[in-house]
């Protein structure tokens, strides 16, 4: 795998984003609660809890939690593409640039139902007991064996879609 890009065009394209209407209610309670203690503390002057942060905290708090937090989220996107010289997975913002498996790199892939919990810990970038998984809302996806015995989950909403241009590739490698 590298993070090489290529201008060849895209033969499959699909984005998505956090969606689950929990994890949003989480993200937007927790960023709430925070601009508002800092109100109540720093312009009602009410100190904000049994032991307040300091001023100076408490509007770190406020521009991380308050401002950041749902900003990060909204933000926060997978994106798939399959190209003639591999697939191309870029979890922004954490991957600044696109990272490539060749279609010599895989062995086999298969549309499949998994649990995201259950297997992986959850949604995001993460490491479970069937390997490494990118994904960010639902529980469909392809399942990637590489050749160098990793597996690979990638999240989609249109695993069938994604498995037929990825054979597209493979069949030419």
């Amino acid at each position: 795998m590298d993070t090489r890009s290529t201008s060849s065009p895209a033969l499959y394209r699909e984005t998505q984003r956090f969606r689950q209407w929990w994890i949003w209610a989480l993200v937007l309670f927790i960023a709430i609660l925070s601009l508002y203690g800092a109100v109540q503390q720093l312009i009602l002057e009410i100190p904000f809890g049994n032991n307040p942060a300091p001023d100076g905290w408490m509007i770190v708090i406020a521009i991380i939690f308050g401002i950041g937090l749902p900003i990060f989220m909204f933000m926060t996107n997978l994106t798939t593409e399959i190209r003639s010289d591999g697939l191309y997975v870029r979890f922004f913002p954490l991957h600044l640039s696109s990272i490539r498996i060749t279609p010599q790199e895989i062995k086999g892939f298969e549309a499949c139902t998994y649990s995201p919990l259950g297997d992986y810990g959850g949604w995001g970038i993460r490491f479970g007991k069937k390997g490494k998984a990118y994904n960010v809302s639902g529980n469909r996806g392809v399942q990637l064996e590489l050749n160098d015995g990793k597996r690979l989950l990638i999240g989609s909403q249109r695993p069938e879609e994604l498995v037929q241009t990825l054979t597209s590739i493979t069949l030419r490698k």
